[in-house]
């Protein structure tokens, strides 16, 4: 897969031929940390891809994140993409903590290392390439691609 450098890039900008794509994610963890397992679903105009991996020993949140973050690198062109994700760790960091993090540099309110910062860094970097709405949705709620990332994901951490 292409490594995005980790130096700013140029800002989004909408042409008319713009993709426009969704990817559900989702992380799971056998305790926590333990084996951990993520899945993701690309689903674009022309095709559906199902992605996933896992880690001996990680966090749900690290896996979380890591789940977006590899479905996003999949995305080479400048893309509108909807990210679907149950963690709202993931959707609220990347939509409204991250901002005061960056700003004080990768520390907390309360003044401490903000958790998966190599994650967070990474997640960012990918998400100034893109348009991408962030949408949470309610995990066991009967969202057919948010099962199916689900049973992904800890398939993974149970493959270990």
């Amino acid at each position: 897969m292409k490594q995005l450098p980790l130096t700013c890039q140029e800002p989004y900008k909408m042409g008319n031929n713009t993709k426009r794509i969704e990817i559900y994610t989702d992380g799971a963890c056998i305790g926590n940390p333990g084996p951990g397992g993520w899945g993701a679903i690309i689903i674009d105009a022309n095709e559906e891809r199902e992605l996933s991996g896992n880690s001996i020993s990680s966090t749900n949140n690290r896996m979380e994140l890591e789940a977006v973050i590899q479905g996003l690198k999949t995305i080479e062109e400048k893309s509108q993409i909807t990210v679907y994700t149950d963690s709202q760790y993931v959707q609220k960091g990347i939509t409204e903590w991250i901002f005061n993090w960056k700003k004080n540099s990768w520390k907390t309110s309360t003044n401490k290392p903000v958790k998966n910062h190599d994650l967070w860094m990474l997640l960012d970097q990918l998400n100034i390439k893109h348009k991408i709405s962030w949408q949470w949705v309610k995990a066991h709620s009967g969202n057919l691609n948010n099962e199916r990332v689900d049973r992904l994901a800890r398939a993974e951490a149970e493959s270990i």
